[in-house]
């Protein structure tokens, strides 16, 4: 394997660095396989997180505070720290980072009332959480969960006030560094050095800024959907702010009335609290989901830069892989950032790795035209060339064939019940390389799911990147 190894160092002669362009939840099962195939390698790691989700407590803190939406970035932060139930072997203080994975990771509770008061118990320290954590590490996050308590209360008014439900202290934690320093990058660095993550694994905003970003879907039938959480999750479509009949609850003038965070004459649907809704029941889109873009505050579409880092680390990887998530909302909004294309399709990068998600989900649908593994393929593939050539880039005959495999060259799928289907032949005439991976069954609410068997998947990650 080292012969390898030193066969793909590059001029300057480092091993070789792996980037990963992933979401929050979904793929935290696989980061265990991530961080061991990138000790094999003895190379760097770099997790590429977008900050589009206005849904779960982040919108509560979008809404009144402002600022990019950091859900993502705290899951995949605590998920991060060195703890023997993560599978650190050594770990220094494990007490310890146990207690402050605990603290990151919990929320508050659904009423209201119950979420203020133990929101207090916590920035005061009579909380239990505190036990275990040592005092200077205690005083610094109590100093900066305190900051943001101070915003908040400043920004207190009759008719808008801050809604502590469910509130995740990981996501309050970041939001308070980002306004002491001025500076996303500072706090997720904060959190890190705090909790021991590894500086060998980088966990990169795709976009850093203080400002709140958002997306839009325009679906095949002409349909366009507004916001994140409206485009995963069941809700009715929204229409962009040119249509007088939108506005579902509110009028932009009502909204307007609201002092809050937002801009006067921000579209309604990205001013509403979305902290409960439900990822279970998912009910189809009319159409299949043909774009993603960013959008400003009225609904106009934006090109925002990538972060300078996210096109370092493309530019010192040999591999790339896109993890397994939501399909136009975790990892789409990351590549059709300016620049990223272009980095991705560098020859210095010897493998574009994509792990098929185990299952079809709203967004992969309708269940009447099911996304196959081509089509995951294709809009990777347009994404990535979508602000690099205006036209776009076909995944349908001629050229647009020999396209793909500039964005994706390895393929890897599960087969099983509800997968989607993979035409291992038909992808391979076009230069992808698709290797099945053996699958587990685990339980999962009233019945069970399909998930990548993780030894299997990190064997194969292995054997592609030091081929």
């Amino acid at each position: 394997m080292e012969r390898g190894l030193d066969h793909h160092r590059g001029a300057n002669g480092k091993k070789p660095a792996i980037t990963i362009f992933t979401g929050g939840t979904a793929a935290n099962s696989l980061v265990g396989v991530f961080n061991r195939v990138a000790e094999q390698q003895s190379g760097q790691l770099a997790y590429v997180i977008p900050i589009s989700d206005n849904g779960g407590s982040s919108s509560e803190l979008i809404r009144v505070i402002g600022g990019p939406s950091v859900g993502d970035l705290r899951s995949r932060l605590v998920r991060l720290i060195p703890t023997r139930e993560n599978g650190e072997e050594n770990v220094s203080n494990e007490e310890e980072m146990s207690a402050l994975k605990s603290l990151f990771e919990h929320r508050l509770p659904s009423d209201p009332a119950k979420a203020r008061m133990e929101w207090l118990d916590i920035i005061e320290t009579r909380h239990l959480l505190w036990g275990f954590i040592s005092s200077p590490k205690r005083e610094l996050i109590r100093s900066i969960l305190n900051t943001l308590n101070l915003e908040i209360v400043k920004r207190a008014r009759p008719n808008s006030g801050f809604d502590f439900s469910r509130a995740s202290i990981g996501n309050m934690f970041l939001t308070g560094a980002r306004i002491f320093s001025g500076s996303l990058e500072s706090a997720i660095y904060l959190l890190s050095v705090l909790c021991s993550i590894p500086t060998t694994v980088s966990v990169l905003p795709a976009i850093n800024s203080n400002f709140t970003h958002h997306i839009s879907a325009g679906l095949a039938d002409g349909t366009s959907i507004t916001g994140q959480v409206n485009i995963s999750h069941p809700s009715a479509p929204t229409a962009l702010p040119d249509d007088t009949l939108v506005a579902p609850a509110l009028t932009a003038a009502d909204h307007d009335r609201i002092e809050d965070a937002n801009l006067p004459g921000s579209l309604p649907v990205l001013r509403r609290q979305h902290i409960t809704f439900n990822k279970a029941q998912e009910e189809d889109l009319p159409s299949r989901i043909q774009r993603v873009w960013y959008i400003n505050p009225y609904g106009h579409e934006i090109w925002p830069n990538v972060n300078d880092k996210v096109l370092t680390a493309l530019q010192s990887s040999t591999s790339i892989i896109y993890s397994i998530g939501s399909l136009f909302t975790s990892i789409i909004p990351s590549l059709i950032l300016r620049g990223v294309g272009s980095a991705i399709s560098s020859p210095s990068v010897r493998h574009r790795i994509l792990i098929l998600n185990a299952k079809l989900d709203r967004e992969t649908g309708p269940r009447s035209d099911p996304m196959t593994a081509k089509d995951f393929v294709g809009a990777v593939a347009a994404a990535c060339t979508q602000t690099e050539s205006p036209a776009g880039n076909s995944s349908e005959g001629g050229s647009g064939q020999l396209e793909l495999r500039k964005y994706v060259s390895h393929l890897l799928y599960l087969e099983g019940k509800g997968a989607p289907e993979v035409d291992v032949d038909g992808l391979e005439r076009l230069g992808i390389k698709c290797v099945r991976v053996a699958g587990r069954l685990v339980e999962e609410g009233k019945g069970v799911s399909l998930r990548y068997e993780e030894a299997s998947l990190g064997e194969a990650l292995e054997r592609i990147i030091v081929s």
